[in-house]
């Protein structure tokens, strides 16, 4: 029996985290920019916007996102329950064959392989694969648990727990598809039923993968970073049952004045806006983590990103319910409004949480006692701070300048203006937003360099499993 923590595949998610973090914004950046101007996909086929914007999201969200996620839910669930990984052998097929999945992507919707499903895009093949690595991901998250040392399960391996399971329902059920051949099939569902089960594991995606997962990594990486307890233990638990229980209604808010029965959008309506109070419970649990400690936020950048991120979730988890009332959806949906409410949420608040935890992390991989640069960690926060202000204000502004246009009418009943001139107007916000990309970008290629400094010439970190066992490590 091995009594030291597996750091192995932590380390190899780490830095694979990092490297499809800069892959998946260049990507985001080229889009931007193919968006402004609209020449710059070269009349080439596999680079025209509607094949790189499912590699774009895919990318940023199961590459740099869920590589992220195990990274630290390894790291976490080892280092509270004071055991090493279930086995050692599933968790590095769960690197290895995460990977795959991730290079499949990149192969296959450039080339217009694609079901068209938002999150779901990826063909029957790589969805199988998909479906073995996560099962394999949650025989080693749940095995751990299992064996633990600590009879106390903490709270960041609840949210972690939630995750996985509910992404592995979520994923089997919208993935349900019939092939036709190697690279196409067709989804079992049909009509307005496929628009619903789609946004039921769209919507919740958001919710599991993009809000409980990174709420794991607040519940551990704020303490430990600030050197504070949690503020409220009871709040947290409240916080998720609140919150997952909550959060699988919220899907037909994203058709509104569609098909869907008036009722179901209703349901969903009102379930976005109940998800308002577990949200904000969270977002001030881990603030007020720092009550006493305030003070580190001068000299401590990693603190500066995962308090930062919170503000960021606040944000976003306001915006969302207020969009999914009917009378304001009227005005946001189908715009770029639509646009910044997603990237304030990805880039704001699951970007920078990811970055502190990972940052966090990568000193103890290596056995350092912290990053080769602070300044260049101040340096991305910065950068990607005024990155991602300009995005979402940029596309705030041309969204609801969109709606406006769009819902203008003359006296006679006609429409003011013509949907060519609403792109015009537009055009300086896309720009706006190619800037914000890209200090986001230039924020990220700051990291990997950090990443780089630290671990080279360095070996796997070997960290003993305590014999005596405090609450949690």
């Amino acid at each position: 029996m091995d009594h030291h923590y597996n750091y192995k595949v932590v380390k190899q998610f780490t830095i694979a985290t990092v490297v499809w973090g800069v892959i998946g914004m260049l990507v985001g950046v080229i889009i931007a920019a193919q968006l402004a101007w609209p020449a710059l996909n070269l009349d080439i086929p596999w680079l025209t916007y509607g094949r790189l914007r499912p590699l774009h999201t895919n990318a940023v969200i199961f590459a740099f996102g869920i590589c992220g996620l195990f990274a630290t839910s390894y790291y976490v669930v080892q280092r509270t329950c004071q055991v090493r990984l279930f086995s050692d052998k599933l968790a590095a097929f769960t690197f290895w064959g995460w990977q795959a999945v991730i290079l499949s992507a990149v192969v296959t919707l450039p080339m217009g392989f694609t079901r068209g499903k938002e999150y779901a895009e990826l063909e029957w093949p790589i969805a199988i694969l998909i479906a073995l690595v996560w099962v394999s991901y949650a025989v080693v998250f749940f095995g751990t648990l299992i064996k633990r040392k600590v009879k106390h399960i903490y709270v960041a391996n609840w949210f972690f727990a939630a995750y996985i399971i509910a992404v592995t329902i979520l994923h089997v059920v919208n993935g349900m598809s019939m092939p036709a051949s190697l690279f196409k099939s067709y989804s079992v569902y049909a009509g307005v039923q496929d628009a619903m089960i789609q946004w039921w594991y769209g919507h919740n995606a958001v919710g599991f993968i993009l809000t409980a997962g990174y709420l794991g990594m607040v519940y551990y990486f704020i303490p430990k970073q600030a050197e504070r307890p949690v503020y409220s233990y009871r709040l947290s638990i409240v916080h998720f049952w609140a919150l997952i229980f909550t959060y699988m209604w919220a899907g037909p808010h994203h058709l509104h004045y569609t098909a869907l029965p008036d009722w179901t959008q209703s349901v969903g309506m009102v379930f976005s806006l109940v998800l308002l109070a577990p949200s904000w419970g969270g977002m001030i649990n881990g603030m007020m983590t720092l009550s006493g400690a305030w003070h580190k936020l001068r000299t401590d950048p990693i603190l500066k990103f995962m308090i930062v991120s919170l503000s960021f979730y606040g944000i976003a988890t306001f915006e969302g319910p207020m969009m999914s009332i009917k009378t304001i959806n009227s005005l946001s949906h189908y715009t770029d409004w639509t646009v910044a409410h997603v990237h304030g949420g990805a880039l704001g608040w699951v970007g920078f949480i990811t970055m502190g935890s990972i940052y966090y992390i990568i000193p103890r991989l290596a056995d350092q006692q912290k990053m080769y640069s602070t300044k260049l960690i101040d340096l991305h926060f910065w950068v990607a701070t005024i990155g991602v202000v300009l995005y979402i204000a940029a596309m705030w502004i041309a969204g609801v300048m969109q709606g406006l246009m769009w819902r203008a009418v003359n006296p006679d009943g006609t429409l003011t203006f013509t949907f060519a001139e609403s792109v015009k107007a537009t055009y300086p916000y896309y720009v706006v937003r190619v800037a914000g990309g890209a200090l986001y970008l230039t924020g990220m290629c700051v990291m990997a360099y950090n990443t780089w400094m630290t671990l080279r010439n360095t070996k796997t970190a070997v960290a003993p499993i305590p014999a005596v066992n405090p609450a949690h490590a």
